[in-house]
């Protein structure tokens, strides 16, 4: 008798309940193999990519090789077409015309590319004791503190005063110089010390030692003029050109597998490029969907999704519109059907700061891609918060699919909090909800996810364009 009501109790649990570990630890186990072999393409991508001209660049070229070509606005496509729009080269719509077009919506997958980083002030080049350094104004949430005593290589674009281009990437290949910002040995850092953490470092604070040899033994500036000569020599620079430039520093190492078991990608950049390569690699593999399947990529997030080739501007809904006018349709009826997975990533529970978790609303490594019905801070100030609607149609897409999935909160509610794209595509009346990879180490110059998950945000994205 007392074994039968263990029975009942435990299928009335299995039946009632969830258990998202023990689910996700036999799904896991399952999907491994093809897990790793996914991450490799992106280790790849993402040490290739390290900034959002870059990410263009390697978008363009891979997109191009799965058969995209240039979207022309005043042509109508037809089924199964492949189109992309190139914004400035600093962000990107890519689309798949479906069988009913734009008729019944578009559903859109949306990341950004670009990263916390180190950017050049307008007039960076000075000397000081004997030694050349770039000032510089970061870019982004970071901790100061992180981005000291690392090696970091330089990218970006010098326009020229007569308007010619210059691309520059010095510190990624083999025999490169790198590049550092220094701290103080701890010998003489106590009053460095005596501060509190956000505090030790201020912005200018961040400079980038770049040369230490005088040009000559007699004269003025010796050392920022052996500097200026070394670019001039090999890239036809003047200093004045660097105020036309787009300069940036980041991280000069490339991803690696983290842990004994392999089973994790650190990496610079993950956020928000590791839920950029999955939304890519599915649309290129939807085949001919029903609705036109669209990705975005997003330039200009971390500081607020403002310019012209952030989603705050109007890039992404003229190229919706320019479709949905050449299928005589009217813009704000294909969007008011539409739908959007604002793919971003989450923050993965660390059980090193669990105290900044809620542990029942948290997202985990290996359990899948994570959902997110809101963002924002506090009371979800600057938060989309999806329909309970969308988000139990994206639930049932995703479990029909068999794909992985979780869902949490970014941390404890009055710990801090943070936003995405979203509420920048849910103006245009599209339903729209945050759903992207876990991630440890958050906005450091080394972040860490796990494969799983990886490979899970891919199978999400493929499932909802094929829907």
């Amino acid at each position: 008798m007392e074994d039968n009501k263990k029975n009942e109790t435990k299928e009335l649990a299995e039946k009632l309940l969830m258990d998202q570990a023990s689910s996700a630890r036999k799904a896991c186990v399952q999907e491994i193999e093809k897990a790793m072999d996914f991450a490799e393409g992106y280790k790849d991508f993402i040490t290739a990519a390290k900034t959002e001209r870059e990410t263009v660049d390697w978008t363009v070229t891979a997109a191009q090789a799965a058969g995209f070509v240039e979207f022309d606005p005043e042509k109508k496509y037809s089924a199964g077409d492949k189109v992309y729009y190139n914004n400035r080269g600093k962000a990107m719509c890519l689309a798949v015309i479906g069988e009913k077009g734009a008729s019944k919506g578009v559903r859109i997958a949306a990341a950004h590319i670009d990263s916390p980083r180190i950017d050049l002030k307008p007039i960076p080049l000075y000397e000081s004791s004997e030694l050349a350094l770039l000032k510089t104004h970061y870019y982004g949430g970071i901790k100061k503190y992180q981005w000291t005593a690392i090696p970091l290589s330089m990218h970006g674009k010098v326009v020229r005063k007569d308007g010619s281009e210059v691309v520059i990437n010095v510190g990624e290949k083999e025999g490169d110089p790198q590049f550092c910002i220094t701290d103080i040995l701890p010998h003489l850092g106590k009053d460095q010390m005596g501060k509190k953490l956000g505090e030790a470092f201020t912005g200018e604070d961040l400079n980038v030692l770049v040369g230490s040899l005088p040009i000559s033994a007699e004269g003025e500036q010796l050392y920022k003029l052996n500097i200026m000569k070394i670019l001039n020599d090999q890239y036809g620079i003047v200093e004045s050109d660097l105020i036309s430039a787009e300069l940036e520093f980041v991280p000069a190492f490339p991803a690696a597998d983290i842990g004994f078991d392999r089973s994790m990608v650190g990496a610079y950049g993950h956020d928000d490029r590791v839920c950029a390569y999955p939304a890519l690699e599915a649309l290129f593999d939807c085949g001919v969907p029903e609705r036109t399947a669209i990705t975005v990529l997003a330039d200009k997030e971390e500081i607020g999704s403002v310019g012209n080739t952030g989603l705050a501007s109007e890039y992404m809904n003229y190229f919706v519109s320019d479709m949905a006018r050449a299928e005589g349709l009217e813009p704000q009826h294909v969007w008011s059907m539409s739908s959007c997975l604002s793919a971003d990533v989450t923050a993965a529970m660390d059980p090193t700061y669990a105290s900044a978790y809620e542990a029942g609303n948290s997202t985990y490594f290996n359990r899948g891609v994570g959902i997110a019905k809101y963002t924002g801070s506090r009371g979800k100030g600057g938060s989309n918060d999806a329909s309970a609607e969308f988000l139990g149609w994206v639930r049932k897409l995703l479990d029909d699919a068999g794909v992985l999935w979780q869902i949490g909160e970014l941390g404890k509610v009055d710990q801090g909090g943070g936003g995405t794209v979203a509420y920048d595509v849910a103006r245009l009346n599209a339903d729209v909800i945050d759903i992207g990879v876990p991630v440890l180490s958050m906005h450091s110059p080394f972040e860490v996810i796990s494969k799983i998950d990886l490979f899970s945000a891919y199978q999400a994205f493929k499932a909802y364009f094929e829907a």
